[in-house]
């Protein structure tokens, strides 16, 4: 029987394999391509054919986290910064430099506590305390954000709280816009007349399951990024309403024996002002962080998994799925907990079994007001307009005399084996690689 390297050599010394290994690099080595065949023409105003294709083509697989695909999660964070640095800095995508000028906030609002958990907890002078548990943790110590007694840990609570935490970040927005009519000294109702709040979130999960929300919001006037903020609005006035927001929403639902239950933000709410004019590097002791790096970690963000300990990467079909999953004990239980609540009537609204694999979480991991900044869907598009315009180009054609005809068809999903899978694992980390020393030199310059 061959061996996974004698696969690899074979795959290697193919006669196809050249063409292979350029479809692969196109899709920069995703780690599960859709295959597609059929035929790509461009024609004239005729119809007669200035260029054809016909065969298979591989498409990205587009998934967003890390632990799934390392090269569309690299290009979902890239996409990710320049959607959240044009709502930054502005001149780029229709968004103006003055956004800069304008009030600003880096908002991080978390969980509540369903119970205590194991944490690593540092002095001001970098002195390791103990935890709860009367030990000192090291900051490797897999224990870390599980319960210190799993029986008495509040799962239903958790899982109901994530289940609602997009509502709960709905009813947070509005009632940041009265808080800010409030200091204003005008009635909500005409909040919308003078002011608008736009901003960009993502979804980060703690290791305990739970998830934080980072959030850039920026107070504009009526009609967006183009309008100047309204004369009272500040740094200080956002901060304070942001403030007061946070500690004043509440959802209420109902465990599953009819007791009511309030679901709240926690209590470390962080509210950090962005300034303009810091050199792309800076984080300073009062925690102040220039606009390229707040825009680098809302991208990290975004395409992390579920923690420390990764949750599934695809939904639950089955419970006895649930036992075979490699998860923490911690992170199955929650997710036990969500499949179970998932089968209950009262529940049926959450879909909760279509998301116990998030852990409950049902929202987007990124999302933004309408007027914050350009959407992924102009940003893909503007690359594949500027590919076309690379091909057009390359054939000494015109795009104003050119019609685009696509005729593919669905052939399957990833690669053959895993000898292509390892080469294209491989051809991946070459191009994260060259990425990564084109950068380092960049900066050196």
């Amino acid at each position: 029987m061959l061996t996974l390297e004698d696969r690899i050599t074979h795959r290697l010394r193919s006669t196809d394999y050249q063409a292979w290994r350029a479809k692969v690099h196109r899709v920069h080595g995703c780690a599960k391509p859709i295959r597609l065949t059929g035929t790509h023409r461009l024609e004239d105003a005729t119809g007669t054919a200035l260029h054809h294709f016909a065969g298979e083509l591989f498409v990205p697989c587009g998934n967003r986290r890390e632990s799934v695909c390392p090269a569309c999660s690299d290009r979902y964070a890239a996409d990710a910064f320049h959607l959240v640095r044009a709502g930054l800095l502005g001149g780029t995508k229709g968004i103006p430099e003055s956004v800069t000028t304008k009030p600003r906030a880096f908002v991080t609002l978390t969980a509540p506590s369903f119970g205590p958990v194991h944490a690593r907890r540092v002095t001001t002078r970098s002195r390791v305390r103990p935890c709860g548990c009367g030990e000192y943790h090291r900051e490797a110590d897999t224990r870390i954000g599980t319960p210190i007694d799993p029986d008495t840990y509040d799962y239903v609570g958790s899982v109901l709280w994530q289940a609602h935490a997009g509502v709960l970040w709905q009813r947070f927005v509005m009632r940041l816009r009265r808080e800010l009519a409030k200091r204003a000294g005008i009635r909500a109702r005409e909040f919308g007349e003078v002011a608008r709040i736009s901003y960009g979130k993502v979804a980060e999960y703690q290791r305990r399951g739970l998830v934080h929300f980072h959030a850039i919001m920026r107070l504009d006037g009526p009609e967006g990024p183009t309008d100047p903020a309204p004369a009272w609005g500040s740094a200080q006035l956002l901060e304070d309403a942001v403030y007061a927001a946070a500690a004043a929403v509440t959802v209420t639902t109902e465990r599953p024996d009819g007791t009511p239950l309030e679901l709240v933000w926690g209590e470390q709410v962080d509210v950090r002002r962005v300034q303009p004019g810091l050199s792309a590097e800076v984080e300073d002791d009062n925690g102040q962080i220039s606009e390229p790096r707040l825009a680098a970690y809302i991208a990290k963000y975004a395409t992390k998994g579920t923690g420390k300990t990764e949750a599934a990467d695809t939904p639950i079909r089955s419970e006895l799925d649930i036992a075979r999953l490699r998860v923490s004990e911690h992170h199955r239980r929650i997710i036990q907990t969500a499949w179970e609540l998932g089968g209950l009537e009262s529940y049926v609204d959450l879909n909760l079994r279509r998301w116990a694999h998030m852990l409950g979480f049902r929202g987007h991991f990124l999302t933004k007001s309408r007027r914050y900044s350009t959407t992924f869907k102009v940003i893909r598009g503007d690359r594949a307009a500027y590919r076309l315009a690379e091909t057009l180009e390359s054939l000494g054609l015109a795009p104003e005399s050119v019609t685009v005809v696509n005729d593919w068809r669905f052939h399957g999903a990833g690669y053959r084996d895993d000898a292509e899978r390892e080469l294209a694992a491989g051809i991946a980390q070459r191009i994260r690689d060259d990425r990564k020393h084109r950068y380092s030199k960049e900066n050196q310059q």
